[in-house]
């Protein structure tokens, strides 16, 4: 069962609340790819990562940013979405893709809200100088999972999967470009062995 709403915050932003059942306790919010280039809620990795969390009884808040705001709004709006839901349920997670990935690192790095866990696919390094989602991750202290595509030529994810690495987070390749075309069920699979842990506790 999916519902349509608004996230609390200074900006327009949309959301649909996929939701596992009324006694759901924890809710991963889910980031899409870069809105200038198509990227929203709708995304298929998206809704293939929200059915799997739904089966295993976690709740997942697909976002749409608001207007274009050069990354930094859109950062809010992860922020703001992650405070709707820790209002809401006892335990909070965020998922990320592309643009959506270095967005999830960003906002998990400064929100003022307990996150349990990170995993993001094909992230971007960085959106600016100081939307950097590289040095992002020596300031998250949860788990994190960083899962790319090893043909993917669109982001420069190498940096942020070094650095995961040497921080001890989880690295999964695989054999895909950007858009891990028929890949979707199998990433969304290893996605929510790695969110449900921590969130389902």
């Amino acid at each position: 069962m999916s519902d349509e709403l608004l996230v609390p915050g200074a900006r327009d932003v949309r959301a649909t609340l996929d939701s596992a059942g009324d006694d759901a306790t924890a809710c991963v919010v889910a980031c899409p790819p870069h809105p200038q280039h198509g990227g929203n809620r709708s995304d298929r990795r998206l809704v293939a990562v929200g059915e799997v969390l739904t089966h295993h009884g976690i709740d997942c808040l697909r976002i749409d940013y608001g207007d274009w705001d050069e990354g930094y709004g859109e950062r809010e709006d992860v922020r703001n979405a992650l405070r709707w839901a820790a209002d809401r349920y006892e335990t909070v997670g965020l998922f990320g893709y592309s643009f959506g990935g270095c967005q999830a690192l960003l906002a998990a790095s400064t929100v003022d809200v307990p996150v349990a866990a990170v995993s993001v696919l094909a992230p971007a390094p960085r959106l600016a100088a100081d939307l950097d989602a590289v040095a992002a991750l020596d300031d998250i202290d949860c788990p994190v999972q960083v899962c790319y595509g090893e043909r993917d030529d669109l982001v420069d994810w190498q940096q942020v999967v070094d650095r995961a690495d040497e921080l001890g987070h989880e690295t999964v390749a695989y054999g895909a470009d950007h858009h891990f075309v028929g890949q979707h069920e199998k990433i969304a699979k290893t996605v929510g062995s790695f969110l449900v842990p921590p969130l389902a506790r």
